[in-house]
């Protein structure tokens, strides 16, 4: 029983299951601001240009609520909110993603420090051309 918490724990500390929790997390949480980003801020903008539409809300009727049957609707509305938090979560990947990439580049372009031979080399080449 020992050996097999022993090797859970062995799982559960390595980088990639950590690094995996981590970014499940913070994807959470960047869901969220998707999603409030979509609803709160972007929506109201659509609904403005599209005369007030509330697209979360549209539906199709499909058949009528008649005697004790329930109506048939189609959502789309909801639909559409998806699609639209899908392409602002997949921009604002592509934006950090192209950042990163940017980022990498700039640091691939910098020299490298030289080594303490290069460095000793160097002094003795001053020192050599003083004397």
């Amino acid at each position: 029983m020992m050996r097999m918490i022993e090797e859970f724990k062995q799982f559960a500390m390595r980088g990639n299951v950590v690094d995996l929790a981590i970014g499940v997390v913070i994807g959470t949480a960047f869901g969220k601001i998707v999603s409030s980003l979509v609803a709160d801020i972007l929506m109201p903008v659509v609904g403005l240009f599209t005369g007030g539409i509330d697209f979360s809300d549209q539906v199709l009727i499909l058949r009528a609520a008649s005697g004790g049957q329930p109506a048939v609707v189609l959502g789309y509305g909801r639909f559409v909110q998806a699609v639209l938090d899908f392409v602002i979560v997949v921009f604002a990947l592509f934006l950090v993603v192209k950042l990163v990439n940017r980022l990498r580049r700039e640091e691939q372009a910098k020299p490298a420090a030289p080594s303490a031979q290069e460095r000793l080399l160097a002094e003795i080449r001053d020192l050599l051309k003083k004397g």
